[in-house]
């Protein structure tokens, strides 16, 4: 991912860019697949380079209408990439489906790719859609079994002063995995898959050694997985399987951030075909609302912090 700022000419013109709310951001960051941070004279784009590039260009169109006199905000054709149809209806009935723009191209790259790598903030519904969509496989006979694995990293609390075994010590990590199929097929029909080993959750070091065919393979929170790490996961992939990568490159957990494989993974596959990603934004959260402006608030004490290092 690459950052690049834009000097505005005073306040007026950062404004009418913003729009109210920063909702013309906003819309910028959902049709381009980036995240806009915007202070006093500076905008700063995040995203890949040539995403980047495309939101650059449409922030100067405007810019450029600004001038004339005749603002006009610059976004692409809206993509028909929503699934008409609930992509899975769970335990209580209730349908579940994407929410934001970001959210529909990410259900559709997984429904045609074989690869799609997910970056992004909490609560966009990375976990909980992929579930969704594993759970859609494996009704359909796409596939014969779903795993879900995430690293076991320590933050904070140190696994070996924690009680019980290596399982009662990992448990922890792995509850929020648990937690989307509870909420998805209920604990009675989960423990029945769990117990006839069609659902697999486990921590990514016991992904080594294995090839996992006819499978759809969810490694979650990977950006705490480092770079061989992620190339054992990635190659442990089987014919007749489906890989979704899912991760949060603001909440790194290794003891040193240049280590995760998360950041490094776009460039390094960037020229291999069927790999899709797709960027989430604080736009695309659907928790509380509070978290979205939580979100905003860091990445803007981040981006501040960033300018005050470099002075």
């Amino acid at each position: 991912m690459v950052t690049q700022k834009i000097h505005l000419s005073g306040s007026e013109e950062a404004l009418a860019l913003f729009g109210q709310n920063d909702q013309h951001l906003r819309a910028l960051e959902r049709s381009y697949k980036v995240q806009i941070f915007g202070r006093a004279h500076i905008l700063s784009v995040r995203g890949a380079a040539g995403q980047v590039e495309k939101a650059l260009a449409a922030v100067e169109t405007m810019r450029e209408s600004l001038g004339k006199g005749q603002p006009r905000l610059s976004l692409p054709p809206e993509p028909e990439n929503g699934p008409s149809e609930p992509i899975y209806t769970n335990v209580l009935g209730k349908s579940v489906k994407p929410k934001t723009a970001n959210q529909k191209a990410y259900v559709q790259a997984i429904q045609n790719h074989d690869l799609v790598v997910a970056i992004g903030p909490a609560g966009t519904g990375k976990t909980f859609l992929s579930v969704a969509c594993a759970l859609h496989a494996l009704q359909a006979g796409e596939v014969t079994k779903i795993i879900l694995t995430r690293p076991v990293v320590e933050a904070g609390e140190k696994l070996g002063f924690l009680p019980g075994d290596f399982y009662d010590k990992v448990n922890p990590y792995l509850r929020p995995l648990y937690d989307a199929f509870y909420a998805m097929l209920g604990p009675d029909r989960f423990r029945l898959y769990r117990d006839e080993e069609t659902i697999e959750i486990a921590p990514l070091a016991y992904m080594r050694g294995r090839t996992l065919e006819k499978a759809f393979i969810i490694l979650d929170e990977a950006q705490n997985a480092t770079t061989e790490q992620m190339k054992m996961f990635l190659t442990r992939t089987g014919m007749g399987s489906k890989v979704v990568v899912n991760g949060d490159i603001t909440q790194i957990d290794l003891a040193q951030r240049r280590q995760s494989g998360l950041i490094k993974l776009p460039q390094i596959l960037k020229h291999v075909p069927d790999i899709q990603l797709v960027y989430f934004s604080e736009a695309d959260v659907v928790r509380h609302p509070l978290v979205r402006e939580i979100l905003k608030a860091y990445d803007q004490w981040e981006t501040q912090e960033g300018a005050d290092k470099t002075r």
